[in-house]
């Protein structure tokens, strides 16, 4: 079974995650379309929902099927995201941002109640690393933001080839938020928590792809059926809002 199956099996499951009347977050890239194709098929069936796209691709896409879309300016608190990712391991720690959407892809996933992450079992990595590691910059002083970069991830034990991520025109990537990408080829990442603080402190970066502690789960379809992976670090925001 090709890899598209198993997505669209891990996407069929996230459905039972949604209720009517829920403000939903979708996710950018080829898994989270699926979902969002998906989702289009209840709501032409009369599923009532309203969604906050995280890229201009998917907005597109879900206005095409129907789908109700707004804005967190409008919708600042969500019930539920369903997300794609680049790789996750068995505790749900994620690496995204393949798809160029990584910066509003974590907006949104920290204004939600829930994140859930669907993937195909091709996904699945025992260290995060293998993916290279995108890393959001503000196109000012790109060489001086990669030396940067590259000092403190030797400070976290990363090393490997940084590349300002190009587009199909060849010219250099530029993200939703105007933004450019440096693909960090670090092969693995034993202190991912160290990394996502260091590279925080570099001022020419406005985010990474580390999603860490943020998924409740990770729903992975594969030749040995769906998996529903569990975080042990899931923090729930809504909780630390209520917290004295």
């Amino acid at each position: 079974m090709a890899n598209d199956d198993y997505k669209r099996q891990a996407a069929e499951r996230a459905l039972n995650y949604v209720e009517p009347g829920m403000k939903l977050g979708l996710g950018t890239g080829s898994t989270a379309a699926q979902f969002v194709a998906l989702l289009g098929e209840k709501v032409k069936a009369g599923l009532d929902v309203v969604c906050v796209p995280t890229s201009e691709a998917t907005a597109a896409q879900a206005r095409a099927l129907g789908i109700k879309l707004t804005t967190l300016d409008d919708c600042p608190d969500l019930d539920l995201v369903i997300d794609g990712t680049d790789e996750f391991t068995n505790d749900a720690m994620l690496i995204k941002g393949g798809g160029g959407a990584l910066l509003r892809e974590k907006i949104v996933a920290a204004a939600s109640s829930r994140l859930i992450i669907i993937a195909d079992a091709s996904k699945r990595v025992e260290t995060l690393g293998k993916f290279p590691l995108p890393v959001e910059v503000v196109r000012f002083g790109l060489r001086s933001t990669k030396d940067m970069i590259i000092e403190v991830a030797a400070g976290a034990g990363c090393v490997g080839d940084i590349v300002l991520r190009l587009g199909p025109d060849k010219q250099p990537f530029v993200t939703d938020e105007g933004n450019n990408i440096f693909d960090c080829a670090f092969e693995a990442i034993d202190e991912p928590d160290s990394l996502d603080m260091m590279l925080k402190m570099v001022p020419g970066v406005v985010e990474n792809g580390l999603f860490l502690g943020m998924a409740e789960r990770v729903i992975v379809a594969g030749p040995d059926g769906i998996e529903e992976v569990e975080s042990p670090d899931y923090t729930d925001f809504d909780d630390l809002e209520e917290a004295p």
